[in-house]
C-alpha cells in the first residue's frame, strides 16, 4: 500500500509541475504576442541624433557644409549617428571640432566670415570704420 501512496504522491507532484510549466509557456506566448502587436518605434533620423550632441556653432558649420557638399554630408550624418548611438562618440561637438573634422576628410567648407569692430558701444564693420575716419 505504501508503494501505491508514493506513486500517487509522485503523480500529483508531476502533474503540478506540468501545469506550472504550461502556465509559464502560455505567459511567454502572451508576452510575445503583445510585443508583436506593439508598433516598432521609429528609428530617429541622423539629424535628430546629431541634435543631441551638436553645440555652439556646430549647426552653422553643418548647414554650410551641407549646402556645399550635400551627398557627402548625408553619408557623414549616418556615420556620426551610428557612432553616437553605439556610444563610441561621447560629449558635445562644437563648431570648431566639426570644421576640423571636415578639413581632415578633405572637405574645404567655406564659411561666411565677417570682421566687426566694437567701438562706442556698437559693432561696426571694417568698411564702416574706414568710412568714419
Amino acid at each position: 500500500m505504501t508503494d501505491d501512496a508514493e506513486i500517487e504522491v509522485l503523480k500529483k507532484r508531476k502533474l503540478r509541475e506540468m501545469k506550472r510549466r504550461l502556465r509559464l509557456e502560455q505567459l511567454k506566448d502572451l508576452k510575445a504576442a503583445e510585443e508583436e502587436k506593439k508598433p516598432a518605434e521609429p528609428k530617429p533620423s541622423p539629424k535628430d541624433v546629431l541634435k543631441t550632441v551638436f553645440a555652439g556653432r556646430a549647426w552653422e558649420v553643418w548647414d554650410t557644409a551641407e549646402a556645399q557638399y550635400p551627398t557627402v554630408t548625408q553619408e557623414i550624418a549616418v556615420a556620426l549617428a551610428a557612432l553616437i548611438e553605439a556610444g563610441k562618440l561621447k560629449g558635445a561637438i562644437t563648431g570648431e571640432q566639426l570644421y576640423a573634422f571636415f578639413r581632415q576628410l578633405g572637405l574645404r567648407v567655406r564659411l561666411k566670415t565677417k570682421i566687426r569692430i566694437y567701438e562706442s558701444g556698437e559693432l561696426k564693420t571694417i568698411a564702416d570704420k574706414l568710412r568714419s575716419e
